[in-house]
């Protein structure tokens, strides 16, 4: 299974394909999450990839999986990525 793209590969191969510095390309990555975390709380898209979310979770009854104890898990906001359609049919083709 191959490694993960870090943050320097993946701009070195956006300053390659569209011929700009590598500094360029990081700004602009950096620029882009930048913008994601400012507009996350009214859902945050990004074209052919998919879209950012806030969850608001209830309140519910788990369990210690050390004790089996029940206990209470309180209500929380949660992000979530939800994955386009255009990326599901380019990483796993169309049904």
């Amino acid at each position: 299974m191959a490694k993960a793209l870090s943050k320097s590969q993946i701009a070195a191969v956006i300053a390659e394909q569209n011929e700009i510095s590598k500094t360029t390309a990081l700004a602009i990555l950096d620029q882009i999450a930048d913008l994601a975390y400012k507009n996350a709380k009214h859902t945050f898209t990004y074209p052919g990839l998919g879209k950012l979310v806030l969850v608001d979770r209830k309140a519910r009854v788990g369990r210690n999986p050390a004790t089996g104890e029940q206990i209470q898990i309180p209500a929380k906001r949660v992000v979530k990525f939800r994955v386009a359609k255009a990326a599901k049919d380019a990483i796993l083709g169309a049904k």
